[in-house]
């Protein structure tokens, strides 16, 4: 089987990621993250109509009420989710009976006003499970590995959730609770494809003999592509389904996932192990030789 010169490209996997990240960091900037209406809070109303109506029409409706900037999810054919800014109850039901006008309410799903609070509730534990994630990865690589290792690994975390944040801010998708369950869970991910190439290097480290050490790291990735790729294709295919078929609710998690796995698969690759391999290689043992 024809060997693939991981490290002797690293440069260019250097570049598509900075180009990426720059990309993402862009999107994050001018388009902004915007938070979802468990965060903000609101009102969310789910209604289905007897009538054809689109999702135009629906906003023409909410014009009428300085309402048109709101959130508009067509969940089925006749089925949509509104999310906008809080409704007392004498504005909903004006409301309603626009939309009664216009394409006869089959059915109010339901109305729900949110507060902010759980929102901030929900972002402070989404940040203190990923700084505790981080820490314990860094510490656990450590032990079991090295330290380069560790910090490598989290190095590639931050850059598939860097990615996956940014493809979210250049959709203008809102974040929700399921999408920053869907950002832990790839943690998961990304950190077990990088384990499984470090475990492959730590063990051809002991067989180095006189081959430069970035040269073993790349025989190393060419062990485990073929793993690497089976698993991320069977892993993203079911979440890919998620996402065409899952319905709304489904869809900010599956997203997150779909993106995240791409990057994880990308990052223990072409980020994590050429980081390793260059930092090594500052160790005067693996140094490699002036001749």
């Amino acid at each position: 089987m024809r060997k693939f010169d991981f490290m002797g490209r690293k440069n260019t996997w250097f570049i598509i990621s900075a180009v990426l990240i720059t990309m993402a960091a862009l999107a994050m900037l001018f388009k902004g993250i915007r938070p979802g209406i468990d965060f903000k809070g609101g009102t969310l109303l789910d209604l289905a109509f007897k009538n054809e109506i689109t999702a135009a029409d629906v906003r023409d409706v909410l014009r009428e009420f300085d309402l048109s900037n709101s959130t508009i999810q067509q969940v089925e054919t006749k089925e949509f989710l509104i999310r906008s800014k809080k409704l007392d109850q004498a504005t909903q039901k004006e409301i309603l009976a626009a939309f009664e006008t216009k394409a006869k309410i089959e059915e109010i799903r339901y109305i729900q006003d949110v507060g902010p609070g759980w929102g901030e509730q929900v972002t402070r534990g989404a940040l203190l499970a990923l700084a505790a994630s981080l820490a314990t990865i860094l510490i656990y690589i450590t032990l079991r590995f090295e330290y380069k290792m560790a910090f490598s690994a989290v190095a590639a975390l931050l850059h598939d959730v860097v990615i996956t944040v940014g493809v979210y801010a250049l959709l203008g998708r809102e974040v929700t609770p399921n999408m920053i369950a869907g950002l832990l869970t790839i943690l998961g991910y990304s950190l077990y494809d990088t384990i499984v190439v470090f475990h492959r290097i730590l063990e051809n480290t002991r067989a180095l003999g006189k081959r430069r050490y970035l040269d073993m790291v790349s025989d190393s990735l060419n062990q485990v592509l073929a793993r690497s790729i089976n698993t991320s294709l069977t892993t993203i295919i079911p979440v890919f389904i998620l996402l065409l078929f899952g319905g709304e609710t489904l869809r900010d998690f599956a997203l997150v996932l779909v993106v995240g796995i791409i990057a994880g698969t990308y990052s223990s690759i072409f980020i994590a192990s050429p980081l390793f391999a260059i930092w090594k290689e500052t160790e005067p043992r693996y140094a490699p030789s002036e001749v």
